[in-house]
């Protein structure tokens, strides 16, 4: 993640090796042992040492060491390992070791570099860098306990103090000890105010906090300093989704992929912003580009970029092809008594819908008997494009005569006959999704008692049901759920929706849960919630050859800003 900062502050063999005693010297040997000379000019001695063949032993391999010293500097890391290879041959010595680690580490190579960072430290328990960057490898690893213990070694010996109360600070974020984190990264700014990490990493933490204003006002001091520092942007992205400003957002996470166009972590977060906007197309192509970005290894932020990318992927595509819904709700009726919950309900839902990816959500309230037609034929076109066609109706719904009836918000229904010519027929609405490729699914929070019963003139011919609908049959691959069943009226419940839309709009977000199962959690949950007064009943099933799930995998909940607490979190350790 921070390579650069990493590098320049690794405690290389060319800082770090004893002086050695020897005999009069020649001048390249004298540059090449000499620490406080430049550094390019005592790589160019080493390296004639090397070439003219003028040293042995341990001289030598002080030699090869610097060398791979200038290799890794110039990102040439498998020649920095042979160089290694060759002074480690000449002299184990634990520096060497630890400059071997670290570029394995810069090749991925992390279980060579832990070998080597534990053997340094068996010859030298007190080398603090090994142990700062064998933490920093298990951090990678998660392994976040064995990474603690290290960074706490490191902390007690006084050695590299900025990155290991960074690196302490990270994992007490993870177990959500926000305090400690907050401590470590101020700590670690006082030692090196000029380094932006710590206040990165403290934006990270007022992240995770819900602290959005202090974190923005941490990642906008650093970015003011350094405006293409990419770990930086993302950070700020993220306090800004936290925040819901995802236009901002969007133009950092826009300017870290202009400057490094496989950002695993930035491909990430754009698409959980065009996914929280609906626009699944563009989510997919960049949950795909973070799911399956090369990379040579994956710092720990990373690897979290990356799952959540490849479920999001998994979830959208296998989840979808494409979705559409129609919701309504009529509250406004003109000759009976108003309904206050349908809009209400319709807004919930319609939320709910768009929030787990559905590519069309038609939001129609308070509609007319015109108006519905008009919608519904609108509506039907759509669904013939469509693998999943679901329609939600709030409102009043009763059944006459045999016949299941939809009440617009203009019907006066003086005689019942009239239902034929003022209302709208279920069996019309249920076609109204016939022509989707996969599921096709009608559910109805209109179980309410019939509000013309009172006035309706009664003919001998038809029978006339108070309350409720009917049973119906509908044809195969049609699912139509009743909010309650028939002779039950829906109730509105205590709260601002009603018990069957609470109840839809929470469950249709839980992760693989079949469509089938859903139904009956939703029954479950509504006749808890009504005292055993109100038992919604489903009619009809899906196809049976294929599962449908309104989420797949994971639900629509934004990623944690850092990574989230593994099962068993670590002790926090004894401070230095």
């Amino acid at each position: 993640m921070l390579r650069a900062l990493a590098l320049s502050m690794l405690v290389l063999v060319s800082i770090a090796l004893p002086a050695v005693a020897g005999a009069e010297l020649g001048d390249d040997l004298a540059a090449c042992r000499e620490r406080g000379v430049d550094s390019q000019a005592r790589r160019d001695a080493c390296e004639r040492l090397i070439t003219d063949n003028k040293a042995t032993g341990k001289d030598l391999a002080l030699a090869y060491a610097v060398t791979g010293d200038g290799l890794l500097h110039r990102n040439n890391i498998d020649k920095a390992i042979e160089s290694y290879n060759k002074a480690i041959e000449l002299d184990p010595d634990p520096g060497y070791l630890n400059a071997r680690g670290f570029a394995y580490a810069r090749k991925g190579r992390d279980d060579e570099a832990i070998a080597d960072y534990s053997l340094a430290l068996q010859k030298r328990p007190n080398l603090a860098v090994a142990y700062r960057n064998r933490g920093e490898l298990y951090l990678r690893k998660r392994a976040l306990q064995s990474a603690l213990d290290d960074f706490n070694a490191a902390l007690r010996i006084k050695g590299d103090m900025y990155t290991a109360l960074n690196g302490r600070g990270r994992i007490e974020i993870m177990n959500k000890d926000y305090d400690a984190a907050l401590a470590d990264f101020n700590a670690a700014e006082k030692i090196l105010p000029s380094l932006p990490q710590a206040a990165v990493f403290r934006c990270n933490a007022y992240t995770e906090m819900g602290r959005f204003e202090d974190a923005l006002k941490d990642c906008n001091d650093v970015i003011a300093k350094a405006p293409n520092y990419h770990y930086g942007l993302c950070s700020r992205a993220e306090a800004y989704i936290g925040k819901g400003n995802l236009d901002a957002a969007l133009k950092d996470l826009n300017t870290v992929l202009g400057l490094v166009p496989n950002h695993v972590r930035a491909h990430m977060d754009r698409g959980r912003i065009y996914e929280k906007r609906g626009d699944l197309l563009q989510a997919r192509a960049d949950y795909r580009s973070a799911a399956y970005a090369l990379l040579p290894f994956d710092e720990i932020d990373v690897a979290m970029a990356r799952k959540f990318a490849q479920e999001r992927l998994a979830a959208l595509t296998t989840a979808t092809g494409r979705r559409i819904a129609l919701v309504i709700g009529n509250g406004a009726y003109q000759h009976v008594h108003a309904l206050e919950n349908p809009p209400r309900d319709a807004k919930l839902i319609a939320a709910s819908l768009k929030d787990i990816g559905f590519q069309s959500v038609t939001v129609a309230n308070d509609l007319t008997r015109d108006k519905f037609f008009e919608v519904l034929r609108s509506f039907a076109s759509e669904a013939e494009k469509s693998d999943w066609a679901v329609i939600y109706y709030a409102g009043h719904g009763f059944e006459i005569g045999g016949v299941n009836y939809l009440v617009p918000i203009d019907a006066k229904l003086a005689v019942d006959t009239d239902a034929e010519k003022e209302a709208v027929a279920l069996e019309q609405v249920i076609a109204t999704v016939g022509g989707a490729s996969k599921l096709r699914l009608l559910m109805l929070d209109a179980c309410r008692d019939n509000p013309f019963a009172a006035t309706m003139q009664h003919t001998i011919a038809l029978k006339l049901v108070d309350k409720g609908f009917s049973d119906i049959e509908p044809s195969a691959g049609f699912m139509v759920v009743y909010a309650a069943k028939h002779g039950q009226t829906a109730l509105d419940g205590e709260g601002a929706d009603s018990p069957f839309a609470t109840a839809v709009a929470k469950d249709i977000k839980e992760p693989h849960v079949e469509v089938r199962k859903l139904f009956d959690i939703v029954r479950d949950d509504v006749w808890a919630a009504t005292k055993h007064a109100q038992q919604p009943f489903t009619y009809g099933s899906p196809p049976g050859r294929e599962d449908f799930y309104f989420v797949a995998n994971v639900p629509q909940s934004a990623p944690a800003q850092t990574p989230p607490s593994p099962q068993n979190p670590p002790r926090r350790g004894g401070r230095s």
